[in-house]
């Protein structure tokens, strides 16, 4: 199921096949579109390393207890056209410029972390 031109459900869903909550997918269909608007202005394919992780599976990996994760409102990302720090840099951005949503936004060596969070969390 598409939700935006450039993504679709299936790449928002817990790695451990468990059923994504309805308010769960409400914050997806939101971060979906902040990511759409990512890939507009970067102007070549996002990929999606994780998304929605059921709680199970949050701790599992050894993700936070209160992960944004577990919510629906973030998203790990990684672009071909551009390094991690570009991509930060783009969302950083676009984040000042009103463009999307204010939340949290992380560099990693392989890939950007980018959250709906509501309040500016940079790492």
């Amino acid at each position: 199921m598409k939700i935006t031109n450039n993504f679709s459900l299936n790449e928002f869903n817990s790695k451990d096949g468990a059923e994504m909550p309805a308010e769960v997918l409400k914050n997806v269909i939101k971060l979906a579109s902040d990511l759409q608007k990512i890939r507009d202005v970067a102007g070549c394919a996002i990929h999606i390393n994780s998304a929605y992780r059921s709680p199970e599976h949050n701790e599992r990996i050894g993700g936070v207890k209160n992960s944004q994760h577990t919510k629906g409102t973030a998203a790990d990302l990684t672009s071909r056209n551009h390094t991690p720090k570009e991509l930060y840099n783009l969302i950083e951005a676009m984040i000042l410029c009103g463009d999307i949503s204010e939340g949290g936004l992380g560099l990693y060596k392989s890939f950007v972390h980018f959250d709906r969070r509501g309040k500016k969390a940079r790492w």
